[in-house]
């Protein structure tokens, strides 16, 4: 008995194995891939949100901005504000480069020691805009200096991020 339910249980496995690796599911991949060049002195001040993936931790937020300051130890103090039930609402965090090596991959942090990606994906040369991943798929904004974009400069970004992979009839287009 014990070797039929073995068998019966191998069988199962070796089944639900192939049916994992099918070549028939889709696989959403994204091209997350970062700038190789960042002047962390000349990322720092305010940024608008003109587009996001909404989330749980921004639903309903209106009117964002994020702040960033460099600190004397290196880090970046993060203060993201913005409007919610027409109240004002402020978040503080921190970010850090997580390497010279890789100037656009940075960490992200809001509560205690818990740490998520913040990729630089796409940057202009001013630094007037930009686009911000993550690892996975399921994170992406679009930051100006300005609460508007101009309309050819989005559609090029959409654009963009279209060719990464990513989703951007996703994206919620932020009031400001």
């Amino acid at each position: 008995m014990k070797k039929i339910l073995k068998s019966v249980i191998a069988i199962g496995l070796l089944g639900f194995i192939a049916t994992s690796c099918s070549s028939n599911k889709s696989v959403k991949t994204v091209d997350n891939s970062t700038v190789k060049q960042v002047d962390v002195t000349r990322y720092m001040g305010q940024w608008y949100e003109i587009a996001r993936y909404d989330h749980s931790f921004e639903e309903g937020l209106t009117h964002v901005k994020a702040n960033y300051r460099l600190l004397s130890n290196g880090k970046i103090e993060v203060i993201n504000s913005g409007i919610k039930d027409g109240k004002f609402k402020v978040k503080k965090g921190k970010a850090r480069q997580i390497s010279i090596k890789d100037p656009g991959k940075l960490e992200v942090s809001f509560f205690l020691w818990f740490y998520s990606d913040y990729y630089i994906m796409e940057l202009d040369k001013n630094y007037n805009y930009v686009v911000v991943g993550s690892s996975s798929d399921k994170y992406l904004w679009i930051l100006s200096r300005t609460p508007q974009l101009e309309e050819s400069i989005k559609q090029g970004l959409l654009a963009k991020i279209a060719e990464r992979g990513y989703d951007t009839t996703a994206l919620y287009f932020v009031p400001q």
